[in-house]
């Protein structure tokens, strides 16, 4: 057997403090403080689709959804490039804290999307690793019965401690049905007891006919896709 490499020593360390660099051109050449988008894998029938190019590629799930609508396909074609367009993004506005203006769909296509985000702090004394397995499994369970397109979490802020997660959704009625899984139900418990600060904010993600891109609005009710 081949004995495993030794560590360049030579190469400069990087501050892991530092924050990255935000610029759409740049090409990371060491981890950031956040992570890459989180894709929902696609159904089997449609898994031989080449992903488009990113400088920052997505991760995916092993779990692949069960279906997804043709607009929402274009959608998750567009996410492989989402991405904060602020360090800050914890404590700004949803709106501004990600590159909305950068994701284009074909013009013949409309459609709405359920958007749900999470802003938290944990508490000093937690980091508990069952409340990361759980979230894990919830969003497993989650991919299995349909709707999430996309999942993105970040990384605390090193000065509030505040952060930011959120979910793309095919519809609203598949994100309240995600809240009744059991794995749900556990991680938010979990949540409940590990976290100092924990809010919702849910926004409808619009892409009107005639238009490449798309717009964020907060929900003020009703239903969102289908």
């Amino acid at each position: 057997m081949p004995s495993s490499p030794l560590p360049d020593h030579s190469a400069p360390s990087r501050d892991p403090h530092l924050l990255p660099d935000f610029d759409s051109k740049a090409v990371p050449s060491a981890p950031t403080l956040y992570l890459p988008p989180l894709l929902s894998s696609l159904p089997k029938h449609i898994s031989h689709q080449h992903p488009p190019v990113s400088n920052v590629p997505p991760l995916v799930t092993e779990t692949r959804l069960p279906d997804i609508d043709p607009a929402s396909l274009s959608l998750h074609k567009a996410l492989h490039h989402f991405r904060p367009l602020t360090p800050k993004y914890a404590s700004v506005s949803y709106l501004e804290a990600f590159n909305w203006s950068e994701l284009v769909l074909p013009e013949e296509e409309e459609r709405e999307w359920y958007c749900v985000v999470f802003r938290s702090k944990k508490k000093s004394d937690r980091d508990d690793i069952s409340l990361y397995d759980a979230d894990r499994l919830a969003h497993e369970e989650a991919v299995t019965n349909g709707g999430l397109i996309l999942y993105w979490y970040g990384i605390p802020n090193q000065d509030t401690g505040m952060n930011l997660a959120t979910c793309i959704w095919q519809s609203r009625k598949h994100a309240v049905a995600a809240n009744s899984g059991p794995y749900h139900i556990k991680a938010m418990r979990l949540a409940a007891q590990a976290y100092e600060i924990y809010t919702l904010e849910r926004y409808r993600l619009r892409k009107l006919k005639g238009d490449s891109g798309v717009s964020i609005e907060h929900f003020e009710g009703g239903e969102v896709g289908w």
